[in-house]
């Protein structure tokens, strides 16, 4: 049998990405449009939803966007409702607004442990259990969940966002677990180290001309020999969101120019 072509598709999906206003969620918009689903958005404030909205339709991008707390439950639902009577019921989640906070763990309140587990755990439980009802009625759905290399390693500081990230490994392979049978695909994708506005001090020159140590650890640490785009994460989100990937489920796609794969160069 011929391979479709038209199985990477998503002309006529409906698409919700959260937290899509900048980064890594308005390249996967962006590319979500490209292959034709009508997106929708949401922002915790007016303002940066209309930035968001603005830099779209700059693009050429024609978008709906909200404004909606993921972590608060009635918002969820009240956001996926209007969704449904205004564009159409959700085929495809993209879990993606989250936090970090880089405090050493026995600096770390509670407070502050449970607020990164609430928008990087909570949330995407949230966000899945409020369209996982449409995507049943619908008799298909495509749920992809922002995880990270910290669903798989520690490091120092980040105690409370491998253990969320962790945690929605889990809850990706546990939606695909118990609603498969409804032919709804969970996966996840963990991006590498994301060359973006927020790691671009990282990335800058020193003095001297030499690279920032970080940016040397990195790129010591990749075999790809350099930091990921968000362009990189384009690709890997249309196939998990398309038909192409309708016998995947529950797996987590780590785009990271081979990080987890390699242990590193000898010193």
């Amino acid at each position: 049998m011929a391979f479709d072509m038209n199985s990477f598709s998503l002309q006529g999906k409906v698409a919700l990405v959260t937290g899509a206003s900048h980064g890594i969620g308005m390249a996967i918009a962006e590319a979500f449009a490209a292959a034709g689903a009508e997106i929708c958005f949401n922002c915790s404030n007016q303002a940066s939803m209309e930035r968001a909205v603005e830099k779209y339709n700059s693009n050429g991008i024609q978008v709906h966007g909200y404004v909606c707390d993921v972590t608060n439950e009635d918002q969820v639902d009240d956001l996926v409702s209007r969704i449904r009577e205004e564009v159409g019921i959700i085929d495809i989640l993209v879990n993606n607004a989250g936090i970090i906070k880089r405090i050493p763990m026995t600096e770390m309140s509670a407070e502050e442990f449970r607020q990164v587990i609430d928008v990087d755990l909570n949330a995407p439980f949230i966000c899945s259990k409020a369209v996982i009802p449409g995507m049943i009625e619908k008799g298909h759905g495509k749920i992809i969940n922002i995880c990270s290399m910290m669903s798989e390693l520690g490091r120092e500081t980040v105690s409370a966002y491998a253990a969320a990230k962790g945690g929605l490994k889990m809850l990706t392979r546990n939606i695909c677990s118990e609603y498969g049978k409804n032919n709804i695909q969970c996966n996840g994708i963990g991006p590498g180290y994301i060359a973006t506005s927020q790691t671009a001090p990282l990335r800058e020159r020193q003095p001297d001309g030499s690279r920032h140590p970080f940016d040397q650890f990195i790129v010591s640490k990749t075999p790809a020999d350099r930091w990921g785009i968000v362009d990189d994460l384009k690709g890997p989100a249309v196939f998990l969101a398309s038909d192409a990937s309708n016998f995947v489920n529950g797996h987590v796609l780590y785009v990271d120019g081979g990080i987890l794969a390699y242990i590193g160069k000898q010193p």
